[in-house]
């Protein structure tokens, strides 16, 4: 297996209330529970907009997961308040890592 780096980037949609980063659990949550599943990062740009890493095992799980995820908490709060014409997602073979 190759480790992937999954790269999201997004921003929310004008009204979305809440907090996003404690909104975010259930997605947290879900992503902990997939197979291949390493590591997550969730950061807020200067500009508004939000960077999403996500660590896998494989391009396979990440691409198996991501297929998934919509159907299965694509209705939770954290999901409906990003703007989804603004995501963008990539992956990334891993070159280095460091604790």
């Amino acid at each position: 297996m190759t480790e992937t780096l999954e790269i999201v980037s997004f921003r929310l949609k004008p009204k979305a209330a809440g907090d996003f980063v404690a909104q975010n659990g259930i997605v947290t949550d879900w992503l902990a529970r997939q197979p291949g599943f390493l590591s997550r990062h969730l950061g807020k740009r200067e500009d508004g907009s939000w960077i999403d890493f996500v660590r896998w095992q494989s391009l396979e799980q990440a691409q198996a997961a991501a297929q998934r995820i919509m159907a299965e908490i694509g209705d939770c709060e954290a999901m409906r308040a990003i703007e989804l014409a603004s995501v963008a997602m990539s992956h990334a073979v891993v070159a280095l890592s460091m604790p």
